[in-house]
C-alpha cells in the first residue's frame, strides 16, 4: 500500500516530523511518501494561510497519481474537499481523524492547538463533522506553529498547562493535539496525564489503511464529482475599461 502524506505548508522539518509519526504506526507493507509544496506559506495559522496554500497543495497531489490514499497533514484539514474532487482514492485530514478517534475513546474531548486565530476554523470543522457536542473545549496555547520546531521547553509547558486546564475545568476525558507539529508528543503526554492524548497523524494512517483494505474509494456521485479543468476566463485591458465605464 502506498500512502501520500502532504504537509500543505512549505516547512520541510514539519513534514519530516509528521512522516516519522506516520511511519511509526504504519503497517509493515505500507510505504509513506511525505512531501510538501515548493511554494506557499511556511506555516498555516488561520483562514488566509489556508487560502494561500491551496494551489501548491493541489499541484503536489497531482504529481502523485499512483498512490492508494492521501493524508493531509494539517489540522485545519486544508483543501480536503477539493482534494476529494481531484482524486478517486480515499483522502483524509488529520483533524477529522483526530476528532473521530477521540469521539470513539472518550465521552468528551478537548482540542489543544496553537494560536487563538486557529480556534474559529477548528470550531467550524467540529460543527461540520457533527462532533461539536462531543468537544468540551478548544484551547489555544498561543504558540506559533514554527516555534514547535525549536523544541523549546517553555512551549511544552504551555501545552501541558492547557491540557491540565481542559481536564480539570472542562472535564475532558481525552485531548486532541491541534497541530501536526505536536505529533511527537502524543505518547509522552498520554503517559503523563493518564488519558488518551491523540495525534491526528497517527490516527489518519490507521484509518486510511482501513479504507484502502476495505476497497473503498471517494464517491463521485455528487459533491465530490470528478474535478474538471477549466480554462481561466480572461479579458484584455480595453475590455475591462469598457466594462467599468459602462457601469
Amino acid at each position: 500500500m502506498k500512502l501520500l502524506m502532504i504537509n500543505p505548508n512549505t516547512t520541510a522539518s514539519m513534514t519530516e516530523k509528521a512522516a516519522v509519526a506516520a511511519r511509526r504506526v504504519a503497517r509493515p507493507d505500507t510505504k509513506i511518501i511525505a512531501t510538501n509544496p515548493a511554494n506557499g506559506p511556511y506555516s498555516i495559522e488561520g483562514f488566509y494561510d489556508v487560502a494561500m496554500c491551496l494551489p501548491g497543495l493541489l499541484e503536489e497531489a497531482a504529481r502523485h497519481r499512483d498512490v492508494d490514499a492521501v493524508i493531509i497533514a494539517c489540522f485545519d484539514d486544508t483543501g480536503l474537499d477539493a482534494m476529494r474532487c481531484l482524486l478517486d482514492v480515499p483522502v483524509i485530514g488529520i483533524g477529522e481523524a483526530g476528532y473521530h478517534a477521540a469521539a470513539m475513546v472518550a465521552h468528551r474531548f478537548s482540542v489543544v492547538t496553537t494560536l487563538s486565530r486557529s480556534v474559529a476554523g477548528i470550531s467550524d470543522n467540529l460543527k461540520r463533522y457533527g462532533l461539536e457536542a462531543k468537544c468540551a473545549s478548544v484551547r489555544a496555547t498561543d504558540i506559533p506553529v514554527l516555534k514547535l520546531e525549536e523544541g523549546d521547553p517553555a512551549c511544552l509547558d504551555q501545552i501541558r498547562a492547557e491540557i491540565a486546564a481542559a481536564i480539570t475545568q472542562d472535564k475532558a476525558e481525552a485531548i486532541v493535539l491541534g497541530c501536526a507539529g505536536m505529533a511527537d508528543l502524543m505518547q509522552m503526554l498520554s503517559d503523563e496525564f493518564g488519558i488518551p492524548v491523540i495525534d491526528g497523524v497517527s490516527c489518519a494512517v490507521g484509518m486510511v489503511e482501513a479504507l484502502v483494505a476495505a476497497g473503498l474509494s471517494t464517491s463521485k456521485a455528487g459533491a465530490y464529482a470528478q474535478a474538471v479543468d477549466k480554462k481561466p476566463f480572461t479579458r484584455n485591458r480595453s475590455e475591462m475599461d469598457i466594462s467599468v465605464n459602462a457601469e
